[in-house]
């Protein structure tokens, strides 16, 4: 499992242009099981992203394909951890 880390190098005016090829980038993943959950940092200097990827080389080439990425509007920072526990039934999301 990994954290990708969000970092923005540009204006939020700049972001706001690629959100929506930002937000579908993540529709594709999060359609494929790879996303678990993602969303922006307060204060809004970058997003999170829960990635479930095989390896590190995988998330790499997940996140290099972000428009965010392409077109150097944010770098991605990758953490990687190992789930030893977890509880889905429990998880909420704060939609503030």
């Amino acid at each position: 499992m990994f954290i990708l880390k969000v970092n923005y190098k540009k204006p939020i005016e700049e972001v706001e242009r690629f959100l929506a090829a930002h937000r579908q980038f993540l529709d594709q993943l999060y359609a494929q099981g790879i996303f678990i959950a993602s969303g922006p940092q307060e204060p809004r200097t970058g997003g999170v992203i829960l990635c479930n990827a095989k390896n590190a080389q995988e998330a790499t080439a997940i996140y290099q394909q972000d428009p965010f990425y392409i077109n150097g509007i944010a770098d991605y920072e990758l953490t990687q951890f190992h789930v030893t526990k977890h509880n889905v039934d429990n998880f909420t999301a704060s939609f503030e």
